[in-house]
This record gives structure tokens, C-alpha cells and sequence, in this order.
């Protein structure tokens, strides 16, 4: 067997290695497994390129790849244990910067290589060369949408800029022109490639990228970060093409498809049009607006009182969120769910496709805390039995709880599904402060006759609950 013929034998094992890890990720009981799936297939992959690659490039080559291979996975274990749950949403962001800025970089190399140097080489001519230029083209336009999109990602979820969208005049017009532009000067380019033709759709790209995320409100960022998921792959598969590697294709096709499904599945729970998030908030002409009105007063409760209420419960239901990974309560809530159970109250949680940051945020947060997998339940799982529950707590959740999404037709979040937790006999929130959610949004449920407000860290509220208990 020839090296060549080695190297794609382990790049067709690494692809159905990525295909299981897939499959595997889907689902709670097999998501450990999956994960092995993927490291496995990635780390074939490697040995496979960089032996197939030893056979054209010097040794000087070869040592510089070993040495980017180890600095890389060195920043990646020291993140990987650096990192707390409540940070995970931005480092993916980030991580995504890196693969869209990769495939700039490729295309870029692929036009300095090729059609900056036609007079040297042969090999691309005719056909092919029209073929490749278009590759360079469409490859540095999906990076840089991505590299320039993830930054804001990131910056928003950090918090280090306004999660409000930003509304500049003619947005939607603006989003349009600089995909028009792209068009034109991806056929200009495949006609006559020029560094001046592939440098304004470098910085068109950069600049679309930056206002589609921007465009976006905070409400809609987790579909955001599984877009940007998608655009990574895709960017991935455009310099596989250019590199001439079927492993990468295979693999960028894989992560693109797998983000797009997975944040049309988001958009259709949070009743929000698939176009019109990924095109940048297309179609919304307004700025987010602001809830002025005065709801009444609210009420507060204490630990003790909460502590009576879930004695007197035999029915509980814990609908968490973003405070809850911020506070670092999801062992405590572990340990209140385990007692509450011993003694016999059916206690469930209710999670919102969009809870927390990013998809799946809660659910690896419980089963970080050994939450059993079959008392965590879906939102449409849970929302019909939510008007015969004795309690819900709603630990650390604003916008997936807020009954103004069903009850109010102007509110900024109307029409998205929520957690209709205000028809259960009791509910307790707890919160920080009376400020409102990530998308903005003031919340009626906190002034209902029925709702209490638990205020402080979340961890502390519930080991002051277990302490009463």
C-alpha cells in the first residue's frame, strides 16, 4: 500500500469517525462517546496529513508543522482547563474566528500561489484556472464573514459590547449591497484575478460579517453561535477544496449541514424566521424597543418561606438558565433535587431550547451534577403539565419565562415559545436583581400574584433551602 493510498484509507475512517461523533453528541447517554468518536477521527486525521504532506514538503516544513501542532494543542488544553461552563459560549465564538481567519488565509495563499504567479507555473490553466479562482473567492468571503462575525459573537457574549442590535439606516439594503458586490466581483475575479479585485472582497466580507452579528439581538445569540458553527464549516470545506484535501470537504460539509439543521431547529422552537437571523436581523427595521410600563410591585420571599412551600409540594419542576451557570448552583440544585425526591416529591426540570448561551448549555450543566437524564425534559415536554405543578423554580431564567412573548403582540420577544411557568399554582424566581433579561426585556411574570422573588446568588438561596429543609 502506498503512502498516498494509506493516507486516504485513514481519511475515509476519520470521516465515519466524525459521522458517529455526530451521532453520538445527539444524545445524552452517548454524548461521551461521541466525543471519543470525534478526538479519535481528529487525531487520525493529523497523523494522516501530516505523513502524506512529509512526502512533498522539506524536513525545515515538517518542523515548523510539528511545532505549530504542539503550540496549538497546548493553547488548547490549557483553555480547555481554564475555561468555566459560563465562558464556554464565547470560546466557541472565538474558536470559530480561527477557522473563518484560516480560510482567508488559504484563499490568500491560493491566489499568491496561482494567479499572482501565472507566468511560473503550469498546472492551472484554461478552466482550471477560472475553477480556482472561484474557490479563492467564494473561500476568503465565507472566512472573513465568519472571522468578523465570531469577533462580535464573542464580544456580545462577554459582555464587552451591548447585546442590542445595532440599527444602522437601510440595514437590510446595506446586507444586500455587500452581496450584490460580492457577485460582481466574484466574476470579475474568475475573469480577471487581481490583488486590488480580491482585496475589496476581503474587506466587503469583513465588514458584512461584522454588521450581520452586530444586526442580531441578545435574544437571538445561541441560534447566532450555532450559525457561525455552520459558516466555519462551510469555510472549512471551501479551503478543502482549495487544498485539495477530501478529508477537510468531507468534515467542513459535516460541521455546516449539522449548524444549519441545528439552528433551523432553533429559529422554528423561538418562533423566528431562519432568514431573517442569519441575514442579520432581515426584515426588522427597528431598534429593540423598551418596556416602560408599570407592572406593580413585586414580592419577595425568603429562603425559609421557599423551604415550606416545596415541604407542603408533591410536585416540583426547576426550569433553569444562564444565572444558574453563572452562579455555579447546578450542584447545589443536584443536591436539592436528590433531596426533595428522597422524600417522594416528583421533581422535573423544564429546559428552553435557547437556555443559557449556547444549545445544550443547561443540560451539560446538570449532567455535570449527576442529574438523573430522565427527569430533564424538553420545553414541549414539560409546558402542558406546568398548570398542575405545586412549584416551579425558575433558577437563573428570564427570557424563556416570560409570558409577555404569548401575551403581549408589541413586546420584542413576542411569538417565541416560552416556559409557561406562570400557571403553575406557585413560582419562585430566583434572580440578582430586579434588572432584566439578556434580550432586554422586562418581565410581567415577576409581578404576578402567584410569583415570589428570591433575590441573591442562586447557589447561596438554594443551600439556605437545604439548610431549612
Amino acid at each position: 500500500m502506498t503512502a498516498t493510498t494509506a493516507a486516504f484509507a485513514a481519511y475515509i475512517v476519520a470521516g465515519l469517525l466524525f459521522i458517529l461523533s455526530l451521532a453520538g453528541l445527539s444524545r445524552h447517554e452517548s454524548a461521551k462517546a461521541g466525543n471519543t468518536f470525534g478526538m479519535a477521527g481528529m487525531a487520525i486525521a493529523l497523523v494522516a496529513t501530516i505523513g502524506l504532506a512529509s512526502r512533498s514538503v522539506s524536513a525545515l516544513g515538517i518542523g515548523l508543522l510539528a511545532v505549530a501542532v504542539v503550540i496549538g494543542a497546548a493553547i488548547g488544553l490549557w483553555r480547555a482547563r481554564q475555561v468555566e461552563m459560563t465562558g464556554m459560549p464565547e470560546l466557541i465564538a472565538i474558536l470559530h474566528s480561527f477557522v473563518g481567519l484560516a480560510a482567508v488565509l488559504v484563499g490568500w495563499n491560493g491566489y499568491l500561489s496561482v494567479e499572482a504567479n501565472l507566468a511560473e507555473q503550469t498546472e492551472v490553466t484554461g478552466s482550471l484556472l477560472g475553477i480556482h479562482s472561484a474557490e479563492v473567492s467564494i473561500g476568503v468571503f465565507i472566512g472573513a464573514v465568519t472571522f468578523t462575525g465570531s469577533i462580535v459573537a464573542f464580544l456580545k457574549l462577554s459582555g464587552r459590547i451591548k447585546s442590542n442590535p445595532l440599527m444602522l439606516p437601510a440595514h437590510n439594503l446595506l446586507n444586500l449591497g455587500a452581496l450584490v458586490a460580492f457577485v460582481v466581483l466574484t466574476v470579475v475575479f474568475v475573469l480577471e484575478p487581481s490583488l486590488l479585485i480580491l482585496s475589496l472582497l476581503t474587506l466587503i466580507a469583513l465588514a458584512l460579517g461584522w454588521h450581520l452579528v452586530a444586526s442580531i439581538g441578545g435574544g437571538d445569540m445561541p441560534v447566532v453561535v450555532s450559525m457561525l458553527n455552520s459558516y466555519s464549516g462551510w469555510a472549512a470545506a471551501a479551503s478543502g477544496f482549495l487544498l485539495g484535501n477530501d478529508l477537510l470537504i468531507i468534515t467542513g460539509a459535516l460541521v455546516g449541514s449539522s449548524g444549519a439543521y441545528l439552528s433551523y431547529i432553533m429559529c422554528r422552537a423561538m418562533n423566528r424566521s431562519f432568514i431573517s437571523v442569519i441575514a442579520g436581523g432581515f426584515g426588522n427595521e427597528g431598534a429593540a424597543s423598551t418596556d416602560d410600563r408599570d407592572y406593580g410591585e413585586h414580592t419577595e420571599i425568603d429562603a425559609e418561606s421557599v423551604a415550606e412551600l416545596l415541604k407542603d409540594a408533591s410536585s416540583v419542576v426547576i426550569t433553569p438558565g444562564y444565572g444558574m451557570a453563572v452562579a455555579q448552583a447546578q450542584s447545589a440544585v443536584a443536591e436539592l433535587t436528590r433531596h426533595l425526591r428522597d422524600k417522594g416529591v416528583d421533581v422535573r426540570f423544564g429546559i428552553h431550547p435557547v437556555a443559557g448561551r449556547l444549545p445544550g448549555h443547561m443540560n451539560v450543566l446538570l449532567a455535570e451534577a449527576k442529574v438523573p437524564y430522565d427527569i430533564v425534559l424538553e420545553m414541549d415536554e414539560i409546558n402542558d403539565d406546568l398548570a398542575d405543578t405545586d412549584v416551579v423554580l425558575v433558577i437563573g431564567a428570564n427570557d424563556t419565562v416570560n409570558p409577555a412573548a404569548t401575551e403581549d403582540p408589541s413586546s420584542p420577544i413576542a411569538g417565541m415559545p416560552v416556559l409557561k411557568v406562570w400557571e403553575a399554582e406557585r413560582v419562585v424566581v430566583f434572580k440578582r436583581s430586579m434588572n432584566t433579561g439578556y434580550a432586554g426585556v422586562q418581565n410581567p411574570l415577576f409581578f404576578r400574584e402567584n410569583s415570589r422573588m428570591l433575590f441573591g446568588d442562586a447557589r447561596e438561596r438554594v443551600e439556605d433551602i437545604l439548610r431549612a429543609l
